[in-house]
């Protein structure tokens, strides 16, 4: 009784010593939109398991994923490195960036344009120099350059999805829920870094419209996606696209049919949205251990959508074994590549094999 009585006092100073500490984050009240059903053409399935794994087991984190002309498929992983994963199968540690590479396309020139989280937007030739093209904007350093697409002009528009937070502490600018995002637009001409859309929570992925009129860029704790003109009578405006969306939307990409594909890591989580008007009780958890803060589902969802942000298909995989928390899905000639955050494979599936799309 007496150690038992002693563990409770020991608990007690413990919680209390936590409970008195200052937290990270000055949080902001939110009201999240009560979430629909997922129903039509959103009804839960399994066409995700159908998709071939590459790279399995022999890679970690291959955020994104961007495929040559050759067939190689080119990832960034957790440990900084940019992987490629030949036509036979076989995986080379590339290069190391020295961050934490996400988002990646090619150039016109053949150059990997990538968004590091940590080191800015880079421009990687095809024999592996690294050039550092930009890391600020307007005098605020980039803390999590995210995704990005370059416009049939060259022009290469990307995401700092927060100027407060840093990668890892992703979930802190979740629970602070308040606008450090930015959409930006780098001119390869004149080395210029300009700011488009400010007050973003949590700016994520991008993607250029074919004909360079618009883009789309995902606030992924707002469960939205933006549509932001660049040419015409609306240049510079800004639209909802789709919004109240059933998780987290990640990256985008869109491909030669103007058809735009958006990857969902996890679904909306209820205890989220009811921690969400609460600031109070959001910097209470934002200071307890990462394994008592809610946790993310492990479900695989991909979400394709018209130029007018009509559903047209989805992909899930609702166990989460094959396929889970997919952040990047690219269209790339007949296939769909998957990309994750924290799994260990990429996944590869047929556009044949995504029931529906051909009727589109």
């Amino acid at each position: 009784m007496k150690w038992l009585m002693g563990g409770l006092v020991v608990l007690f100073i413990l919680l209390g010593g936590l409970f008195m500490a200052p937290s990270p984050i000055d949080a902001k009240a939110w009201q999240p939109p009560v979430p629909e059903a997922m129903t039509g053409l959103l009804t839960p399935n399994e066409h995700l398991r159908q998709a071939d794994l590459l790279a399995k087991g022999q890679v970690y984190g291959p955020e994104d994923t961007a495929v040559n002309s050759e067939g190689v498929v080119f990832a960034g992983t957790q440990d900084g490195y940019i992987v490629r994963v030949l036509p036979d199968g076989q995986v080379e540690n590339w290069l190391s960036t020295g961050g934490r590479p996400l988002g990646m396309v090619f150039d016109r020139s053949g150059n990997l344009i990538v968004a590091d989280a940590w080191k800015g937007l880079l421009s990687v030739t095809p024999d592996g120099d690294i050039t550092v093209l930009s890391t600020e904007a307007e005098g605020v350093p980039f803390r999590f350059t995210d995704d990005l697409d370059i416009a049939p002009d060259g022009r290469i528009y990307f995401s700092d999805a927060s100027s407060r937070f840093y990668q890892h502490d992703y979930l802190l600018d979740l629970f602070e829920m308040r606008p450090h995002g930015r959409l930006l637009r780098y001119s390869p001409e004149s080395g210029a870094t300009e700011v488009l859309l400010r007050e973003l929570h949590f700016a994520n992925g991008v993607a250029v419209a074919p004909d360079g009129d618009y883009l789309l860029v995902n606030e992924t704790w707002k469960y939205r996606i933006h549509k932001y003109w660049i040419n015409g009578p609306k240049a510079g405006q800004t639209e909802i696209f789709a919004e109240n969306l059933p998780g987290f939307p990640d990256n985008l990409a869109v491909d030669e049919q103007g058809r735009f594909w958006v990857a969902f890591p996890t679904l909306r989580n209820a205890n989220i949205d009811t921690l969400h008007p609460k600031p109070w009780l959001k910097e209470l958890v934002a200071i307890l251990p990462q394994s008592f803060q809610p946790a993310p589902q492990e479900y695989g969802l991909v979400v394709a959508f018209n130029g007018e942000g009509e559903v047209i298909a989805s992909l899930h995989d609702t166990e989460g074994k094959h396929l889970q928390e997919i952040t990047s899905v690219n269209p790339h000639g007949d296939y769909l590549y998957f990309g994750s955050l924290h799994n260990d494979r990429i996944g590869r599936l047929s556009l044949q094999d995504v029931p529906g799309l051909g009727e589109q």
